[in-house]
């Protein structure tokens, strides 16, 4: 009973993570501000919000897997929509948690860019340790930070991955 009980309250948190993600969208075709208004209202961070609200928005719900949890297609969000089903699918088929999904899709990914990743010591792939990450501080006005958001949004991008494509089109032009 107590395994069912636990199941069940993960079911109702998944599923009030779609109820935020969808008022979230909601209220960006509604009211100004509804990020500043949805940090007050909630404990979530500015970047949680954004990243729900980009889910729900490529995820409309005829498209979510009712299976699989709301951290599943925010694996694959960042993909081509027959990519998405594509993982969506095979995760359910094979019950893999969030965590195996990720590690496939980093390791098809690294494989048709020609590279293999390395695997960790439990002997999974670690995409993440081939990867020559780097780190960019920038430091925005609110008022710059706000116009550039919206450009994102408008683009149907999370901040993120809109200004590094920016960025990099600027600097193959140069």
């Amino acid at each position: 009973m107590w395994e069912q009980a636990g199941s069940r309250l993960f079911a109702i948190n998944d599923s009030s993570t779609w109820w935020i993600a969808d008022w979230l969208v909601y209220g960006e075709s509604t009211f100004q501000d509804r990020y500043e208004e949805a940090i007050k209202r909630t404990s979530l961070s500015y970047q949680t919000l954004r990243n729900y609200t980009w889910v729900a928005r490529r995820f409309p719900l005829p498209r979510r897997r009712a299976g699989l949890s709301f951290s599943h297609h925010l694996e694959v969000v960042a993909l081509d929509q027959p990519e998405q089903d594509y993982w969506l699918r095979k995760a359910e088929e094979l019950s893999w948690s969030r965590n195996k999904l990720r590690a496939e899709v980093k390791g098809s990914l690294l494989a048709r860019r020609g590279e293999s990743p390395l695997p960790d010591a439990g002997g999974s792939a670690d995409a993440g340790s081939t990867l020559d990450a780097r780190l960019l501080h920038l430091e925005l006005s609110a008022e710059d930070l706000a116009r550039l958001e919206r450009a994102a949004t408008r683009d149907g991008e999370p901040l993120k991955t809109w200004a590094a494509a920016i960025l990099r089109q600027a600097a193959a032009r140069s």
